[in-house]
């Protein structure tokens, strides 16, 4: 690919692939998100056509991306090979879909999510300080039955969605969890399981291979059994996790350490980073704190913001590095490393908090206009969660329920809530970062924002660029 691209060729290049011919194409023959799947699947040789049409609409399909790939030395053969992947047919067709429908917005505006995270449980093992989920060691009275949670794979396959993460409480523990992980395996979505990791056996290990997960992300919160057994609540934790890590290791799973920052730990996120190298995982991702569930316990354990700004500062030096990929849940980590890569100080961008996605060096306003198109905070926009009970929430940190997926059916939530649909608007009036330059990178994490003041657009008051905001908390906690 080109290495001297400026913004308005990237989206030069967007506008090639969907010119109106096509984009018309898509939203008279293409009114579903699974029949533009389908034509990638063709146009890629694995999916054999039912007829003529079939055949006819892979053949238009396949032309326009080969148009607008021409121009960056992209071969049809480059093209069908990563087509060959279900997932990423999945996540073209959304993007396909997206722009025929919506245009090209900043950020992009999708058909659907490409990542649901499903908290599959309430059920836990541990009991951990932060735990948004409030989990407990008995799953809830109102969780999904097995019948649901097949009915729930099958309408986000439907919708288009190109990636499932369990999470909980602790998947690995409900008895459900092997069934539907299965199902869905075989439906082509991209699956991760977020996990404490001390369930993870050599056979659980393999297990989780066969059905499908690609990816495994551990929490560890210290470097030592002292550190992370405390703030897991349950002693023997940090040895049974490192022994998961470890079986997922050799398993052949892609594997991410994720660690919560807060004033207790954050002396030793740079010990935790050492042992991810030890233990030679693939991401380690920093999570923002969010005082919600039992972390509104702990909410003076949260970072000020010159605090975070020095963390993410951190974060990115060591990707640098390029021996593992360093992430953070913090949307202002797209700020830091677009900065760094316009003043010449970085090789990389991290363009949203999905570990999964990284724009190289060399790509001049390309490298911008493609963080913009993704748009930093993804609350409501590239991804939210269902919970246990089918509730759906922008996201697993912001308990606002929207709607509910058996009830509602999660196409009509997502298209139609008016809470995903302000959030998915960076220039409202009423939002708080509206003025700022950074907004389509960054936007501010929405669920802090709702953590402190109850309202989905106000403040971030850990961003450094509203520091007034976070003194006028300490200010009002001092007071009382």
């Amino acid at each position: 690919m080109s290495k001297n691209l400026d913004e308005g060729e990237i989206i030069e290049y967007l506008h090639k692939v969907m010119d109106n011919r096509f984009a018309s194409f898509i939203l008279k023959e293409m009114t579903e998100v699974k029949k533009l799947e389908k034509s990638l699947g063709v146009y890629a040789g694995v999916v054999k056509p039912k007829g003529v049409r079939e055949r006819l609409h892979a053949k238009i399909v396949g032309e326009a991306l080969e148009k607008g790939a021409e121009k960056f030395g992209v071969s049809p053969e480059t093209i069908k090979s990563h087509l060959k992947d279900p997932y990423m047919r999945k996540g073209f067709a959304v993007i396909l879909r997206s722009i025929a429908e919506y245009g090209i917005t900043k950020p992009q505006r999708l058909v659907a999510p490409f990542m649901v995270v499903w908290d599959f449980t309430k059920q836990c093992n541990l009991r951990c300080k932060h735990c948004y989920a409030n989990a407990t060691p008995y799953p809830a009275p109102d969780e999904l039955t097995l019948e649901e949670k097949l009915n729930v794979v099958d309408q986000l396959d439907e919708a288009g969605v190109a990636a499932i993460s369990f999470s909980g409480g602790e998947p690995l523990i409900n008895k459900d969890f092997w069934k539907v992980a299965e199902y869905a395996g075989s439906k082509g979505f991209y699956l991760s399981v977020a996990t404490n990791g001390t369930l993870i056996s050599e056979k659980v290990a393999k297990r989780l291979k066969e059905v499908g997960v690609r990816y495994v992300e551990i929490s560890l919160d210290g470097p030592t059994p002292e550190i992370h057994d405390e703030f897991r609540g349950v002693k023997g934790a940090f040895n049974a996790t490192i022994r998961g890590i470890k079986n997922a290791k050799a398993a052949g799973l892609s594997v991410g350490i994720a660690t919560t920052a807060t004033r207790e730990n954050i002396d030793y996120i740079p010990d935790i980073l050492e042992l991810a190298r030890e233990l030679e995982v693939d991401r380690f991702i920093v999570f923002n704190f969010i005082p919600t569930g039992r972390g509104k316990g702990i909410i003076n354990e949260d970072l000020t913001p010159e605090e975070r700004e020095e963390l993410m500062r951190y974060l990115y030096n060591e990707w640098k590095k390029g021996d593992i990929q360093i992430f953070s849940t913090c949307p202002a980590y797209s700020r830091i490393s677009i900065t760094a890569m316009e003043q010449g100080e970085g090789d990389r961008v991290s363009p949203t908090h999905f570990a999964e996605i990284e724009i190289p060096a060399g790509f001049g306003g390309a490298a911008k206009a493609l963080t913009e198109f993704i748009g930093g905070c993804g609350a409501g926009r590239i991804y939210c969660s269902i919970e246990h009970n089918g509730d759906i929430q922008p996201c697993v940190f912001m308990p606002l329920k929207v709607g509910n997926v058996i009830k509602d059916g999660f196409v009509n939530v997502w298209k139609n809530s008016e809470v995903f649909n302000r959030l998915r608007d960076r220039d409202a009036p009423e939002y708080a970062c509206r003025d700022c330059p950074f907004r389509y990178v960054c936007g501010g994490c929405r669920a802090r924002a709702y953590a402190y003041y109850g309202d989905i657009l106000a403040p971030d008051p850990g961003c450094i660029l509203m520091k007034e905001e976070w003194e006028k908390l300490v200010k009002k906690a001092n007071a009382q």
